[in-house]
């Protein structure tokens, strides 16, 4: 006996729907963050390569499955992302004095 015998399909769409929405949503504030701080000194940069290389993989996953709420979850998470990556590399790139870095700015683990 398997979950999906004791709990009708539209439950756990529901349940994977809202696991996606909240999962989602949980990186616009990092997001916000960073655009206001204009700095992301404080966000690994290997763990967000890793992280977007985990969600392109989900989202061909949820493609090959035709999973809706998983493509769409990560198609959008991956978009976040990968915009935090992007400032982060632009902010890094241009918050160092010599337009090189410091030792300050070295890539955090």
């Amino acid at each position: 006996m398997t979950l999906s015998d004791l709990i009708p399909r539209g439950a756990l769409e529901w349940i994977g729907s809202t696991a996606a929405i909240s999962t989602t949503a949980s990186f616009v504030p990092q997001l916000v963050r960073v655009w206001r701080r204009k700095s992301a000194s404080d966000i690994s940069l290997t763990m967000f390569l890793l992280f977007s290389f985990g969600l392109a993989c989900w989202l061909v996953y949820g493609l090959g499955i035709g999973s809706g709420p998983v493509t769409v979850a990560n198609a959008v998470t991956l978009a976040l992302s990968l915009t935090i990556l992007v400032l982060k590399l632009r902010y890094d790139r241009h918050n160092r004095p010599d337009g090189r870095g410091s030792s300050s700015d070295k890539i955090k683990t």
